[in-house]
């Protein structure tokens, strides 16, 4: 899962900028976190294009997309030729990869924190263009994007500024561009979408396989579940099940399973690790849950199989 932190190091990795220089100098009297970037700022030292990979971010961002760009979601693929907005929540993993370097544009990035719904009923996951399985992505007249720029100005004008109260001005600015892309949320007709069951099942493979190998007695499997792995792709479980039955021919559940027997198979007999250290790496909580399922799955109990 991407945190601020990996964020910062990827910024600093492409541009060479040192973090010190991209950070408010009091941007800790702020509640929460928030941080705004010129792109074309960014792009002057970037030797590469700056790719994003595929997980789940800890943070929320908008971003102003002003060049040919695609975002990639488990269960499409956003191809971006213009103009843009995007909205990106923690409850939506997705992979960003520019076309090229002639990139231009703003972004913001903040946390739950930062907008201060605790003093109401409105929580920022509620809100529309923040819920999974929605279209995040508005294409943009060249009207709407100067408007968005010119919030995205006033973002940066006030972040510089040593007005005492910019923060909570800086808010009101968040919340305009919310509104915004809520506004296009009804009549978004951006995308050549590709719903490719086949990605959906190459993200759960790949999901699957960085789980592995085990190396530690003290590493534990984080996903067992096919719930598990449906979060984490934001997508519903029975999508998930659908989709890798008819690509591999198995549930969720049996391809699981028969990854975490071959992995247990291999700690048994290349390891000195005891059978509950192995349960415990494996997500089991009581070794009789681990030796039921290994007998149910092999016909043998792990001390037989090590045998």
């Amino acid at each position: 899962m991407e945190n601020l932190q990996d964020l910062y190091r990827i910024i600093e990795k492409g541009t060479g900028l040192d973090i010190d220089g991209i950070l408010p100098a009091d941007i800790n009297k702020a509640i929460g976190h928030f941080n705004v970037f010129s792109v074309k700022e960014l792009m002057q030292n970037s030797k590469e294009k700056p790719f994003m990979p595929y997980d789940q971010r800890t943070y929320y961002k908008i971003s102003l997309i002003v060049g040919q760009n695609r975002a990639e979601y488990a269960d499409k693929v956003i191809d971006i030729e213009n103009k843009a907005m995007l909205f990106a929540s923690p409850r939506v993993p997705y992979s960003w990869c520019p076309k090229d370097l002639n990139q231009n544009g703003y972004f913001c990035v903040f946390t739950k924190d930062f907008l201060n719904f605790n003093k109401s009923d409105v929580s920022l996951d509620d809100l529309p263009i923040f819920k999974p399985g929605g279209y995040p992505v508005f294409s943009l007249s060249d009207d709407e994007a100067n408007n968005v720029e010119l919030v995205f100005k006033k973002i940066l004008t006030e972040i510089k500024s040593n007005y005492p109260y910019k923060y909570d001005l800086i808010r009101s600015y968040v919340l305009e561009l919310i509104h915004l892309g809520q506004k296009h949320q009804t009549s978004a007709g951006l995308y050549a979408e590709n719903k490719s069951s086949a990605r959906v099942s190459s993200l759960f493979i790949e999901l699957l396989e960085r789980q592995f190998p085990i190396n530690s007695r003290n590493q534990q499997l984080q996903l067992r579940t096919a719930k598990d792995y449906a979060d984490r792709l934001s997508i519903h479980v029975n999508h998930l099940n659908k989709v890798l039955k008819e690509n591999t021919g198995r549930t969720t559940t049996e391809i699981i399973s028969s990854r975490i027997i071959q992995e247990a198979k291999i700690l048994l007999k290349q390891t000195n690790w005891s059978v509950s250290e192995i349960a415990y790496s494996l997500g089991f909580d009581e070794i009789s849950h681990f030796s039921g399922f290994f007998k149910k799955q092999t016909l043998l109990t792990p001390l037989q199989f090590r045998s």
